[in-house]
């Protein structure tokens, strides 16, 4: 039998093969090589049949290995039939289609696999296929008719045989479709010839496709649309400027799906029937809750249900948006359903455009996942950044103490402190020598213990070593370069362990710097500084900055250093602090081009 099945299918190729000769060569008798045609085809139905038979017969004729050599045998012959063949489930979902099915519809292997046939039939003909698929599912009869198949720009009018299928292992019937071209562009067909160039109107789509894509990246990258949950709104505007008439995106958060966005045709007026859409529950949507349990898109490219997204009193929602066509796509792994409408007014939706939406819901998955990472980071960030920086500067009696903070481009670890002390009040600066979580986390344990210590010392310096030895024993291997202060009256008395001297700006413009000197926190067991007592005379100004100050650099590699910042200082010696500390920030700032990658702080204190 084996032999006698491969030799008619041999046979039959042949004669099919002689066929699309003869229709290319003698136009003319299209009649009578359709007729024939139609022979083959119910030839190709009765091989089909057969196949099925011996495969039925397997078992008792020669156990398991009979029945695997039969079943290898009738998969070969469906992979090489010379004919369309596709094999339905009962929904008329394509589960299987040989190599000459993708050769006719110009598709990719494997894509159409889990798509609905009908989409592929001609608009005005899919009620007669579903009637006649139907009727062969409940009835067993074949049935045979002449429908028009499109995909990928292309159309033929195919002569359709339906056959009902019931196979082992299946719960429910399947169906061959076995499609024979009679009106189609046969050229290169089934050659090696290569296919004709797209024309201009297939083109111009795949452009549109391309540049659909790329504005959506570039909308996704922008820093706002990490920084804020607009990604979602933005990409919705996108895609109803030109592919929509209705945009509406559900996306998952704790206790079910939410609706957080409806873009409704330009015509609409922002009424009811918005809100309506805005309120209605997506959980109530059988297609939004299927997509988003799958994870794959769907497509109704008429819409013959309207009950797809749900009803509330006055009806269902798609009745009243005028739906013609609708998909769903996943926007990524789980993260939410973004849904499209188009009115009756405007062509389908295709095949075409639901893949095209599939990788907008990817991109836009992705966007959502980095969007709650970075607000995730950013949260964090602005606690440890709250560790170290006060919200606003308390006020002195006595002193204008005002400062600038600039945060880096990573969480980092500078801080600045003012707070009270016995018999008077002090400052702090300094930042632990390294970037991101930990190092800002060291930095805040440093801030806080000098604030704790200054209770009960009367001296800086002496706070500083205390902070420096407990610093040691915790073991963290990071070190701290930190300046503390305390002030009564009109003199500072200042204790440096490894950080920038203070700058001195006297009333008549001469700028000095104080001593400075020591070494870092967390280096020695015992603590080095430097402590030395600065008095301020009338009008004269202390200024306290971090190292990403001097350290910030031009396009050229050049640092803004001390030097600059003396003239800076000097050009506006006996102005408030504020207007200081702000001119010296506008200077940096022009210097960089505005870039900041370290942390910045200036802190400038003045007696009133």
């Amino acid at each position: 039998m084996t032999a006698s099945l491969e030799q008619a299918l041999d046979a039959l190729t042949e004669r099919v093969s002689s066929l699309r000769v003869a229709r290319t060569a003698y136009p003319a008798e299209a009649g009578q090589t359709l007729d024939a045609a139609l022979a083959e085809l119910g030839t190709a139905l009765e091989l089909l049949a057969e196949a099925r038979r011996e495969l039925r017969k397997a078992p008792k004729q020669g156990g398991k290995s009979g029945a695997q050599r039969e079943l290898k045998l009738l998969r070969q012959v469906f992979r090489a039939f010379p004919v369309p063949v596709f094999v339905l489930d009962g929904g008329a979902v394509v589960r299987r289609l040989n190599a000459e099915s993708t050769r006719l519809l110009a598709s990719s292997d494997g894509f159409l696999v889990g798509r609905a046939f009908p989409l592929l039939v001609d608009a005005p003909r899919r009620a007669a296929f579903r009637s006649h698929l139907t009727a062969v599912l409940q009835s067993g009869e074949p049935a045979s008719f002449e429908t028009r198949l499109s995909h990928q720009g292309r159309t033929h009018t195919v002569q359709l045989a339906l056959t009902r299928l019931t196979l082992a292992g299946e719960p429910q019937p399947l169906v061959a479709a076995v499609a024979l071209p009679t009106e189609t562009d046969v050229s290169g067909y089934g050659s090696a010839v290569p296919p004709a160039r797209p024309d201009g109107a297939l083109l111009m789509a795949a452009a549109r496709r391309q540049e659909l894509l790329a504005e959506t990246a570039r909308t996704l990258l922008e820093e706002e649309s990490m920084r804020r949950p607009v990604a979602l709104a933005r990409v919705a505007r996108l895609l109803a400027a030109d592919w929509a008439d209705w945009v509406i995106a559900d996306v998952l958060r704790p206790g079910g799906l939410r609706r957080v966005t409806v873009l409704a045709p330009k015509d609409e007026p922002l009424g009811e029937l918005v809100r309506q859409v805005e309120r209605a529950d997506p959980g109530a949507g059988p297609m939004v809750v299927h997509v988003l349990e799958q994870g794959t898109g769907v497509l109704h490219e008429m819409v013959d249900d309207e009950g797809l997204l749900g009803a509330d009193s006055g009806g269902p929602l798609l009745a009243a948006m005028g739906a013609g066509s609708v998909m769903c796509v996943p926007i990524g792994p789980g993260e939410g359903v973004l849904t499209l409408v188009r009115t009756h007014e405007r062509p389908p939706f295709t095949l075409g455009d639901l893949g095209l939406m599939e990788q907008v819901g990817v991109q836009l998955g992705l966007a959502v996942r980095a969007q709650q990472g970075f607000q995730s980071q950013s949260r964090a960030a602005d606690a440890l950044t709250a560790s170290v920086v006060p919200r606003t500067l308390p006020a002195l009696p006595g002193f204008d103490v005002a400062a600038v903070y600039h945060p880096g481009a990573l969480v980092g670890a500078e801080f600045y402190d003012v707070f009270p002390v016995s018999g008077g009040w002090g400052f702090a600066l300094g930042g632990a020598m390294g970037k991101g979580e930990e190092a800002a986390s060291v930095s805040a344990m440093v801030r806080g213990g000098l604030r704790v210590l200054s209770v009960w010392e009367s001296d800086p310096d002496r706070v500083v070593k205390r902070v420096g030895e407990a610093l040691v024993r915790q073991g963290c291997g990071m070190f701290v370069m930190a300046l503390a202060g305390f002030v009564r009256g009109r003199t500072l008395r200042l204790s440096s362990a490894g950080h920038h001297p203070a700058a001195l700006v006297t009333a008549d413009g001469t700028v000095r710097f104080t001593s400075g000197g020591g070494v870092p926190l967390g280096i020695a067991d015992e603590a080095e500084t430097a402590c030395e007592d600065v008095t301020l005379a009338s009008g004269d100004t202390l200024v306290v900055f971090s190292e990403g100050l001097i350290s910030s650099r031009n396009d050229h590699g050049e640092p803004y250093g001390e030097e600059r910042l003396a003239d800076v200082l000097a050009r506006h010696a006996g102005e408030a602090p504020a207007t200081l500390a702000k001119a010296v920030e506008d200077d940096r700032h022009t210097f960089s081009g505005g870039q900041v990658w370290d942390e910045i702080v200036v802190m400038a204190l003045r007696p009133a």
